[in-house]
């Protein structure tokens, strides 16, 4: 069993910047990471993925603005979001891609006002 936990999730103004981060409790120097965001109403979508290698791709919404990076010494996963907007606001989930199943943080909130 891996545990993932998130953090750094807030309430910002349009335009400000948060930087989430993803804690696993194990190893995941050889496992593709991702972030997930679910908005109400609405499915889960994906935000960024960084493959164990270090190659990131970005939704489209992203592309620009956000920044996904990982430290595998630190078992972890980042999210830099800048130029925040309303629409950003969701719950954040971590996601790691690990050979048996995908595991899943429980989210952290992120809420943009205007």
């Amino acid at each position: 069993q891996v545990q993932l936990v998130e953090s750094g999730g807030g309430s910002v103004q349009a335009g400000g910047s948060l930087r989430l981060s993803c804690a696993a409790s194990g190893s995941i120097f050889s496992i593709n990471m991702g972030w997930y965001r679910q908005a109400p109403g609405k499915q889960r979508e994906l935000v960024a993925r960084i493959t164990s290698g270090g190659s990131p791709n970005y939704a489209n919404s992203a592309k620009g603005r956000f920044t996904i990076s990982r430290d595998n010494a630190e078992n972890t996963v980042y999210l830099q979001m800048n130029s925040l907007k309303p629409e950003d606001t969701a719950v954040y989930y971590c996601n790691a891609e690990f050979p048996e199943r995908y595991y899943w943080g429980q989210g952290t909130q992120v809420t943009v006002s205007s």
